[in-house]
């Protein structure tokens, strides 16, 4: 079983379902890492308690998915799931949005691998790097 932390906005949470979906069909069992979006501290725990929640979720993950769209360059909780990635060396597996004409920079430039909007490539690389 895979331990993953899928980044995400839960303003954009029909791509975690989409990502989710991907990774099902790609035949992958995995526990979900990701902070729940039922969890308070997304509405009413300060940035302090939502941080360390972020930190131990990733700390204890075989890789981090996250969506390499433009919005990602601008939301300061991708960069700080990318600082912690790295600070616990933890693969970054970045997903490029389907038809998508620009990209986040930050997130490619930081991912161990880079791969299209498709179950079979997200897949082999969670089974190559997590």
């Amino acid at each position: 079983m895979y331990r993953l932390f899928i980044s995400h906005s839960w303003k954009y949470s029909d791509a975690y379902d989409k990502v989710s979906s991907m990774l099902t069909q790609g035949g992958i069992n995995y526990y979900n890492h990701s902070v729940p979006k039922d969890d308070p501290i997304h509405t009413n725990g300060t940035d302090k308690q939502l941080y360390d929640a972020i930190e131990a979720k990733i700390k204890g993950c075989s890789c981090l998915i996250i969506l390499a769209g433009v919005y990602s360059t601008y939301s300061k909780w991708i960069n700080i799931e990318i600082e912690l990635a790295n600070k616990y060396s933890k693969p970054i597996i970045a997903i490029e949005p389907w038809d998508s004409e620009r990209t986040s920079s930050v997130v490619k430039n930081n991912a161990t691998r880079v791969v299209g909007w498709n179950s079979s490539s997200l897949c082999k690389a969670i089974k190559e790097l997590a």
